[in-house]
């Protein structure tokens, strides 16, 4: 399996780390790593580092997850 790392931002929304593990779950990735850090002052943005493992192209996660609402940026590095 190939691991791939992502940086996400998004509006915090108690719902929001559950959507994004749905999204990753069903395009066939598995999460090896994961950090999630509250950025705003007010808690109102999250930045999420991720290590996910799959054998299939990360575009097709990576497209998915910026629909999501409240992601704000995805970045494959």
């Amino acid at each position: 399996m190939k691991q791939h790392q992502l940086s996400i931002e998004a509006q915090f929304r108690p719902e929001i780390l559950e959507r994004i593990l749905r999204v990753i779950r069903h395009r066939g990735f598995r999460v090896c790593t994961m950090n999630v850090v509250a950025r705003a002052a007010d808690n109102e943005q999250v930045s999420i580092d991720l290590t996910v493992a799959s054998q299939r192209p990360i575009d097709l996660l990576s497209v998915q997850l910026t629909k999501l609402m409240d992601v704000t940026r995805v970045q494959v590095q």
